[in-house]
């Protein structure tokens, strides 16, 4: 248990030094600077050293701690709900300012600099994780260790079945978001946090279930038993082709490539009660009565 307490106390020094450089970056740079750049920055960095430190736990401490997986997909839940609450509107997650640039809710310089911010603060995660890891402060980063040269590949299934799984978990993500993205911030960070945590649970076995193409570029591209360009399919594309499932069938269509809803048809925005409208077909009867009499009406007689 003393190698989860120092992963425990890792977690919140995480969180207390990313919070911290995200207040201090709010203070010194512009509101845009801060939101495209330092707030992904952080939460980048934030969601990369946890989830490989979580990673690590969960390939090493099931047999060399002796704890469950449930101490793991607990650990795994309750740092989703911290990163929820505490990354200030940052996705960390590429599929998202994707969706955002075709939502038309972000232009195009905006999106390519959160995109790089990810990048940056992905990679600068893994490096000082690696780092971390080499002080072998416990016996499962000494393991970390002596695997990290000879890490193998997260993908254990054929590629085609690794894509769908990828994209699935992706489609249903980006479902729930959806659903719940005007909701409370509390309901929404549990909802999300639940969601994260049965995908992985579902889907880790087969390809560590990343459904996000920076955080799988960190983790795994490095590691051996499959080509890049396997890797582009199921961690990139697979999450990509997933987010735009979600948002068509969510959307009816893709709003910065064409207007026109593919699925759904268009309602009118204003409707008429029933009361009125019986009301207004019962007022008619009368006129068309009077017309049949005018048209009657004899001016001989």
């Amino acid at each position: 248990m003393a190698g989860l307490n120092v992963s425990v106390a890792f977690f919140f020094l995480v969180v207390g030094v990313c919070q911290a450089l995200r207040r201090l970056s709010k203070r010194l740079l512009s509101p845009g600077a801060y939101g495209c750049l330092a707030k992904e920055l952080a939460g980048s960095l934030q969601l990369c050293m946890s989830c490989l430190e979580l990673r690590m736990l969960l390939e090493i401490g099931l047999w060399g701690g002796g704890f469950g997986l449930d101490v793991v997909l607990t650990l795994l839940f309750l740092l989703f709900v911290v990163h929820g609450a505490s990354f200030d509107g940052a996705s960390a997650n590429p599929t998202i300012c994707l969706q955002e640039f075709l939502l038309l809710e972000s232009n195009f310089t905006a999106t390519a600099a959160k995109l790089l911010a990810q990048g940056v603060g992905t990679g600068l995660g893994w490096a000082v994780t690696k780092l971390y890891w080499s002080w072998e402060l416990t016996p499962f980063h000494l393991i970390q260790n002596l695997m990290a040269s000879e890490c193998s590949s997260s993908i254990h299934t054929p590629l085609h079945h690794a894509a769908f799984v990828e994209g699935t978990c992706s489609f249903l993500f980006h479902l729930v978001l959806f659903k719940w993205r005007q909701s409370h911030l509390m309901y929404r960070v549990l909802v999300l946090a639940a969601t994260v945590t049965f995908l992985t649970y579902a889907a880790g076995p087969f390809t560590g279930a990343f459904f996000n193409p920076a955080l799988a570029t960190a983790a795994t591209f490095h590691c051996s038993g499959n080509s890049f360009w396997d890797y582009v399919q199921v961690y990139w594309l697979g999450p990509l082709t997933g987010m735009l499932a979600a948002l068509l069938v969510f959307q009816g269509n893709i709003p910065r490539l064409f207007q026109k809803n593919l699925l759904y048809n268009p309602k009118s925005k204003y409707k008429i009660p029933k009361a009125r409208l019986s009301a207004h077909k019962e007022g008619d009867k009368p006129q068309q009565k009077m017309k049949g009499e005018k048209s009657n009406f004899d001016p001989r007689v």
